[in-house]
């Protein structure tokens, strides 16, 4: 791996071009240049950055990444020809990339328990759940607007089901109290003190802890994975549509939501999962992915319930996220520290097409970035949070917040990394740009 500088005597040079996507003032002269065969892409960034001060004197230093043949460089130049069989005789051509590398950690926001779930799908605020049973919402780090009231357990996941939507957003949270919960407010809110809203809808039906909610890209419904072995699909209609109207009192006191509330039934079950359905997602509208304890992930469709696919992964599965090329790899973890990736479009696919195992305990959750082909962000029980490219096999960023286990992670606004964990924080840190 990398070194923090080019220790020893270069011993040849390498004759090398740059190369870059990157609009001005980034570019470069295209003509070859020699520089030392020990550099790491330390050096590299060293030599790019000299290079953009000759013709832009105000430049302010940029650390910069290095592809050569598409492959990120993680060692130093020599060992990097010598690994892939590449002649150093040529001139070289070396792509190069602004590093994606978190520029700030912004203050925790601070839980009364563990925390168990985050979603950053929407710009203008993110949702967290938590083991004291709230669920969340924050404009800023330290910022609460709402607080989601009504579990009588933990809250195990949270979907923000409109995220583009009006004012008016809706929400989804899942239990260990064996329901999940709907809620409604306004995302534009900017009070002080946060407003404690109770849920407008409750879906009652599985028989055990609800481990997992998704909603489907349209919002109109949602999906749950559930300890009972199944995944249940619910209709995500208003509080004045169908539903036995549960009667609630009205609460007077000063910073409380008057709502009134409805209980909904599936309106489907998926079965085939022998054990615990960990994790759901609905990328598209007639798709569904889960993961499983029963150490399988499953793609079924929506409409007639059965199942396309069943990849066998020999590990039970705690976390699941679908993304990268063409929004089609499959990202899954679990009670091994390993971060596997499918590809269901080629042939064999029981074989991951990446492994990652630089952490060193479980895998809680993992997800892409919702931009890039490459780019995708792990959370596990070793308490750190780790930044992938999958042009390497080394971590990118190891964010190393947590003092204890991370429960969740996902990015917000394109450049933040958000995660939760057992020491009651949702950490922060910004950008993190991967465009």
């Amino acid at each position: 791996m990398d070194t923090d500088g080019n220790s020893g005597d270069a011993s040849r040079v390498v004759h090398v071009r740059f190369i870059t996507k990157l609009d001005r003032p980034f570019k470069v002269p295209n003509s070859s240049i020699s520089v030392a065969s020990n550099f790491t892409r330390f050096g590299l960034s060293s030599v790019v950055n000299n290079l953009i001060q000759t013709e832009n004197p105000d430049w302010e230093v940029e650390p910069f990444d290095f592809l050569i043949n598409g492959e990120l460089v993680r060692m130093s130049l020599e060992n990097f020809l010598l690994a892939k069989g590449i002649s150093a005789e040529t001139i070289l051509e070396i792509e190069y990339i602004r590093a994606v590398v978190p520029r700030k950690e912004e203050e925790p926001s601070l839980h009364d328990d563990w925390v168990s779930a985050v979603d950053g799908s929407s710009p203008r605020f993110f949702l967290t759940g938590c083991y004291d049973g709230l669920g969340r919402v924050w404009k800023a780090a330290g910022v609460c607007t709402h607080i989601l009231e009504g579990h009588s357990e933990p809250v195990s996941s949270v979907s923000i089901i409109n995220p583009e939507g009006a004012d008016s957003v809706t929400v989804a949270t899942a239990s260990k109290d064996r329901t999940l919960r709907l809620w409604k407010f306004n995302a534009e809110d900017t009070r002080r003190n946060p407003l404690k809203i109770s849920a407008f809808k409750i879906l009652r039906g599985h028989r055990a802890s609800v481990q997992s909610v998704a909603a489907q890209t349209s919002g109109n419904m949602i999906c749950s994975g559930s300890w009972d072995c199944t995944i249940n699909l619910w209709q995500t209609n208003d509080p004045v549509s169908e539903g036995d109207t549960v009667s609630t009192k009205k609460r007077k006191t000063t910073g409380h939501a008057k709502e009134s509330q409805s209980e909904g039934e599936a309106v489907s079950s998926l079965v085939g999962h022998t054990q615990c359905v960990s994790s759901v997602k609905w990328p598209e509208r007639e798709t569904i992915y889960s993961a499983s304890w029963d150490h399988s992930i499953r793609r079924w469709n929506a409409e007639t319930g059965k199942d396309s696919l069943n990849i066998f992964c020999g590990k039970a599965l705690n976390c699941l996220d679908i993304g990268g090329e063409s929004s089609a790899l499959v990202a899954a973890g679990g009670s091994d520290p390993i971060l596997k990736i499918w590809d269901p479009r080629k042939p064999g696919t029981s074989a991951p097409v990446y492994q990652f195992s630089s952490h060193t305990s479980w895998v809680t959750a993992c997800k892409w970035h919702e931009k890039s082909w490459f780019h995708l962000i792990s959370a596990s029980h070793d308490g750190k949070v780790m930044l992938w490219d999958l042009r390497t096999a080394w971590p990118l960023f190891v964010i190393d917040a947590h003092k204890d286990k991370a429960l969740c992670a996902d990015w917000w606004r394109g450049d933040t990394v958000l995660s939760g964990g057992a020491d009651s924080k949702l950490c922060m840190t910004s950008g993190a740009s991967v465009l």
